[in-house]
């Protein structure tokens, strides 16, 4: 819904904004992290097999969020431009 509000109001932010993309993501990380931590039983301990996917993974995560956040407030406040939609789509 949200891509499409952006398309129709020539690329200006709407009502849902392109927060509505952020914050639905930040919540399904926080969810995917909590069953994470549920799901080991209690007395039992797990490990990361792979550390390097595991910071691959976290550093693309951060660096999305704060692309977000840069693409939103800093470089061009409440419009979205062609390359900043192009960007964030290829990433």
């Amino acid at each position: 819904l949200n891509v499409v509000e952006v398309v129709f109001h020539g690329f200006y932010a709407g009502d849902l904004g392109p927060s509505t993309i952020v914050g639905s993501a930040s919540f399904n990380f926080l969810i995917i992290i909590a069953v994470c931590i549920v799901a080991v039983p209690n007395g039992e301990e797990r490990r990361v097999r792979s550390l390097s996917t595991f910071i691959v993974t976290g550093l693309w995560s951060v660096f999305a969020y704060f692309w977000m956040y840069y693409a939103i407030s800093v470089n061009t406040p409440d419009v979205i431009t062609p390359f900043e939609a192009i960007f964030t789509f290829l990433c």
